[in-house]
């Protein structure tokens, strides 16, 4: 049995002898060492929910329903992701549900979530302005569906991004 003094090294353990649980029920962490099992509580204050969990599965679904209607139905693809009813009440959600996942691993989701719907709506007005001042030399037509096809493959390219790795119980990008 390893003496108490041997817990703080935990983080000089290579990875794949670290098993980390993800949800609030499991409160222990198991590490092996040389065939030695030690069994410790984990800080309670940074496991999420698995409701918490589900809701960001929640958002990330939204989000891909109202990309899906972009394509599929009459609105464009960045219109119905910033204006369409399912994102909107993700939004809602992310905002709503934040605080709760401040300091959890879900917490890089939560930010990458707002800020693919904050980031394309900036765009989407970028583009729109200077959409509509090329249009006096007949450019802005062009500008325009270029731009907006360039956000919307972006935009699924996040949400599908950040949901794969919300999969895998990894941020949706490496430096959050």
């Amino acid at each position: 049995t390893p003496h108490a003094d041997s817990y703080h090294a935990v983080s000089e353990i290579p990875p794949q002898y670290f098993v980390k649980f993800s949800y609030a029920a499991d409160l222990l962490e198991i590490i092996t060492m040389r065939g030695t099992v030690c069994i410790q509580a984990m800080d309670e204050t940074r496991i999420p929910s698995k409701g918490l969990a589900q809701a960001t599965h929640l958002v990330y679904a939204l989000h891909a329903v109202s990309l899906v209607l972009g394509a599929f139905g009459a609105a464009s693809v960045i219109g119905s992701f910033l204006f369409g009813w399912p994102s909107i009440i993700a939004v809602i959600i992310n905002y709503v549900k934040r605080s709760e996942a401040r300091g959890t691993w879900l917490e890089p989701h939560f930010k990458w979530q707002i800020q693919t719907f904050w980031y394309a709506l900036a765009w989407a007005c970028f583009v729109g302005l200077i959409s509509l001042v090329l249009m006096l030399v007949l450019v802005g037509f062009a500008t325009w569906v270029i731009g907006f096809l360039i956000l919307g493959i972006w935009a699924i390219y996040r949400v599908v991004r950040g949901w794969l790795a919300l999969n895998e119980g990894k941020p949706p990008h490496p430096q959050m």
